[in-house]
């Protein structure tokens, strides 16, 4: 015979174990990820995209370099041109990295226009801004993480589009990635990019501070951003000393240096700026009689070597980092202003 022993009552006042709560994420990073995902996805898919077309580009490096090799038409010892002409690689490589060159040149833009409509303005004028100065967090800090977040993205993948993008360059040739002072090759080859990108970003928030609409301060960011890139771009020359020569050879530069003056010298010493005069002379003959037909005494241009691309590139940074920083301290400044008010 079996018997079943009783189960001991539960003692009053105390209740079953519960499981832990799933912790979920909080605070300010998690505020500006959850806002923001859908400009997060776009950076990450824009991001992935690069580094896939860039990869495949490396690829395809040594094909595309064939593409653009000597040719013997009709039977040389070089390769024939028929062949040649085949290879499509070239055309590919070239007009991707083109393509992303010139992404990764205007990407203070779409960056400005986010930062002043989304970012800030939008949270200031839905007043989301506001209930979270009310629940322990200064305006002080809501700002700074508004800003902490995207920088840190934007510095690392625009970092990394960069380098990937000198990679799949490998020799540089410029029939390939062209030269190296255009302007959208020049800025997407050093950090000058990611320079570009965090003056937008804080150009961006002050825009949104100032204006305190959505469309308002994504207008005024973008208006600054494209003022900014189109300066930048026209003084960049400027930002290092150029080199000057003087004699036969100015008239023959190398494709590889930055070209800005060219021009002749007169019997007088007065140089003459633009002045073609000798510049198809075949021989030193030729240079001679054009020279004594003209009256010109010599000839001289002024141009950026292919060493003068770090300078530039680490000038045009400092320069550009120093506009984030105003731009990031004169927002600061004007919402401490405003809300202390």
């Amino acid at each position: 015979m079996t018997s079943t022993l009783p189960t001991p009552p539960t003692p009053l006042g105390r209740r079953a174990p519960r499981l832990p709560a799933p912790v979920r994420p909080s605070g300010p990073t998690w505020a500006v990820l959850r806002l923001h995902r859908t400009a997060l996805v776009l950076w990450g898919l824009a991001l992935l995209a690069a580094v896939v077309a860039l990869v495949w580009m490396y690829a395809i490096g040594d094909e595309a370099r064939r593409g653009t090799a000597a040719c013997g038409y009709p039977s040389t010892t070089l390769p024939g041109c028929t062949a040649r002409e085949a290879i499509t690689a070239d055309e590919t490589y070239s007009a991707t990295l083109a393509f992303v060159g010139t992404a990764l040149s205007y990407l203070i833009l779409p960056v400005a226009a986010w930062a002043g409509g989304a970012l800030v303005a939008h949270e200031l004028e839905s007043g989301t801004a506001r209930l979270a100065w009310t629940q322990a967090m200064t305006p002080t800090r809501w700002l700074a993480s508004r800003l902490a977040l995207p920088a840190a993205l934007l510095t690392a993948g625009t970092t990394a589009v960069v380098l990937l993008v000198v990679r799949a360059q490998q020799d540089g040739d410029p029939n390939l990635v062209g030269d190296w002072y255009a302007p959208d090759v020049f800025v997407s080859t050093g950090p000058v990019a990611v320079a570009h990108v965090l003056a937008g970003l804080a150009l961006g928030a002050l825009a949104g501070l100032l204006t305190r609409r959505t469309l308002t301060g994504a207008g005024l960011a973008l208006a600054a951003a494209l003022l900014l890139h189109n300066a930048l771009e026209w003084f960049r020359a400027s930002l290092w000393p150029a080199t000057t020569v003087t004699g036969p050879h100015a008239l023959d530069l190398p494709r590889s240096v930055q070209q800005l003056e060219n021009g002749a010298v007169t019997a007088g010493g007065e140089r003459i700026g633009d002045d073609m005069a000798c510049v198809g002379s075949d021989s030193a003959a030729d240079l001679r009689r054009c020279k004594a037909r003209t009256g010109l005494t010599d000839f001289w241009a002024t141009y950026h070597p292919k060493s003068d691309f770090w300078p530039l590139q680490l000038t045009e940074t400092a320069v550009v980092l120093g506009v984030a920083a105003l731009a990031t301290a004169a927002a600061f400044t004007l919402l401490r202003r405003r809300t202390a008010a």
